[in-house]
């Protein structure tokens, strides 16, 4: 990343955090950063393993996680392992929805769904149960299989 798009990548982190109310500091700058490189949902012991090395402690970390999720910046997701993972929120998906995710039975690894529709008969069936929020596949990843 050019120094002048790493530039305009923290301007708009720093806006973000402003209109949510939240003050720029550098672990809230650093863990965001991490996030919006992150392939997929990470947990706090990923992005801590990757952030303390640079001065943050883990508390600080997971305390910045925590205060991005109830400002609506970060999701926090449990995928049916117990475990907490972390992703920037994606605004494109109407009501609230999130992308669906793949989670290896064999070997934990997550991996986003970005492109993933349910066919609209279905949409029409499950409509008459309830409003779908997430969506979780499981199997076996390539590496696994």
């Amino acid at each position: 990343m050019s120094q002048r798009s790493e530039a305009d990548a923290v301007a708009r982190t720093r806006e973000l955090l402003s209109d949510r109310g939240l003050r720029t500091t550098a672990a809230r700058l650093a863990v965001m950063h991490w996030l919006g490189r992150a392939k997929s949902p990470a947990t706090h012991a990923d992005i801590a393993a990757s952030l303390v090395p640079l001065g943050f402690d883990k508390a600080t970390v997971l305390r910045n996680l925590t205060d991005l999720v109830e400002a609506g910046l970060v999701t926090r997701k449990e995928l049916g392992d117990h475990v907490w993972r972390f992703e920037l929120r994606d605004d494109s998906h109407p009501d609230g929805c999130e992308h669906p995710h793949f989670i290896c039975v064999d070997c934990g690894s997550v991996t986003c769904l970005h492109k993933f529709e349910l066919p609209k008969s279905s949409m029409k069936s499950i409509a008459s149960v309830g409003k779908i929020t997430e969506v979780l596949i499981r199997g076996h990843c390539q590496l696994c299989q």
